[in-house]
């Protein structure tokens, strides 16, 4: 039926396929936790809107310049895939567009005013997402 491809029935799981969606989302939640334990022992602001403290540009920060919106993202493309319908698709959509137009864009003025070359030189080196 059309309406279930957009909203689940009762049991959300229609396919083994939706299954591929688990590992994906336990990257992220994985990826999420290995990186707030770091923002925790480097003792530097986890919270988007707070003053940048330290310029973290190894482990992870050397892949891409924003794990913790990766995480997420994968999470929530995860949860997508398990659900199996389209409309679990809107909130990664949502996500990936208002983080890199609005959230990420604000946290690289913040650092650049904070730490200026030094941060020109790994936003070049380093991509903004993968």
């Amino acid at each position: 039926m059309i309406a279930t491809r957009w909203i689940p029935a009762s049991n959300p799981f229609t396919s083994p396929w939706n299954l591929l969606g688990l590992p994906v989302l336990l990257g992220g939640i994985v990826l999420n936790l290995t990186n707030a334990v770091r923002f925790a022992r480097e003792q530097t602001n986890i919270v988007t809107f707070g003053d940048p403290t330290l310029l973290l540009t190894n482990g992870w920060f050397a892949r891409t310049r924003n794990p913790m919106y990766v995480g997420f993202a994968l999470m929530l493309i995860g949860t997508a895939v398990l659900v199996g319908t389209l409309a679990a698709w809107l909130g990664p959509i949502a996500f990936i567009a208002v983080s890199n137009w609005w959230y990420i864009p604000f946290e690289e003025g913040r650092l650049a005013a904070t730490f200026g070359d030094d941060y020109d030189n790994y936003r070049r080196r380093v991509r903004r997402w993968l």
